[in-house]
């Protein structure tokens, strides 16, 4: 995934930041860390993951997730 470089200088593309918590920042930068990309395409490619995969991922890069979401109805 390529990165679109061609408004780089422009202050109003990154004007959003201003808005951003401590995570979303977080989560903006780690997105387009080449290591964490690869990692990623690597973890959601095994099947089945293991608790120990995941925990190990989410240990590398600093992230909690959330448990798999379960259908509700009301």
């Amino acid at each position: 995934m390529s990165p679109d470089t061609t408004r780089w200088r422009s202050s109003s593309t990154y004007d959003y930041l201003d808005h951003l918590t401590a995570p979303d920042v977080g989560w903006e930068w780690l997105r387009r860390n080449e290591d964490y990309q690869r990692n990623f395409d690597a973890l959601r490619t095994v099947r089945p993951q293991t608790p120990e995969m995941i925990e190990q991922a989410s240990t590398w890069w600093g992230l909690r997730f959330r448990r798999r979401a379960k259908v509700q109805r009301h």
